[in-house]
């Protein structure tokens, strides 16, 4: 079908905690109500890759998850760099934003290789950041979600932010980062809640991905009063 949106969830089946499946739940909804058709495409370690792949999205796991999944992740690590250095859209939560970096070194000094499309890197850290957290980005305006993560990241020169932090820790407690960006990547500590309370967010993805496919894309009439109420209530919320 001519309006296919092909959307690959990367390692469900180890990195998909702390409701990090409400995010493709969200963009594949989305695409629908702006009249795509969304194809679900699940790659956990061993499987074929998918050949045709308009967005991906990505979430967080426990160290043994990132163990698990970092020797395919290095071997699929060209085709990842081919699809961002094309400006596929991507969104990658918690652990697989750290593994976008250079590396996650755990507390016990146990470094887990990254494949370097983010210029970062992350550190376990004594203390869990836990809690709702607020970002103000350029691009997204007030950015609302939930992070629990004890790794600290630390963006290198080259690195953008995706924002920075009003409320909550961010990337790492000290900088008042939260995120990073390169290109249509965007990596985040916010979890499965971040799409959800965010529309904005879903509906970038699906315009990246459209334009780049189809050469344009016009957004449907949403109703987003749901998601409005939710973010009320977040914004509300103590740390």
């Amino acid at each position: 079908m001519k309006n296919e949106l092909h959307i690959l969830q990367l390692y469900p089946r180890d990195m998909n905690i702390y409701g990090d499946w409400g995010n493709v739940l969200t963009v594949m909804r989305r695409a629908e109500w702006h009249g795509f058709t969304p194809v679900l495409h699940e790659y956990n370690p061993g499987d074929a890759f998918p050949e045709y792949i308009d967005i991906v999205i990505g979430g967080g796991g426990q160290d043994a998850g990132q163990d698990v999944i970092q020797t395919d992740l290095l071997k699929i690590s060209p085709k990842l760099h081919e699809l961002a250095n094309s400006d596929t859209p991507m969104l990658l939560i918690c652990g697989l934003y750290q593994l976008f970096g250079r590396f996650f070194k755990t507390k016990d000094g146990h470094e887990i290789k990254g494949i370097g499309i983010f210029d970062l890197e992350t550190h376990g850290g004594p203390e869990r950041m836990i809690g709702n957290i607020v970002t103000s980005s350029d691009e997204f305006g007030e950015i609302i979600g939930y992070e629990n993560h004890s790794g600290q990241t630390f963006l290198g020169e080259s690195a953008i932010s995706l924002g920075k932090v009003i409320k909550g820790a961010g990337n790492n407690g000290q900088d008042e980062y939260e995120g990073a960006r390169y290109r249509h990547v965007i990596g985040s500590y916010l979890h499965g809640s971040l799409l959800p309370k965010n529309p904005v967010m879903a509906d970038w993805l699906i315009e990246k991905a459209a334009i780049k496919k189809f050469g344009e894309f016009t957004p449907q009439q949403i109703d987003d009063r749901l998601a409005l109420a939710a973010r009320k209530v977040a914004l509300s919320r103590p740390r």
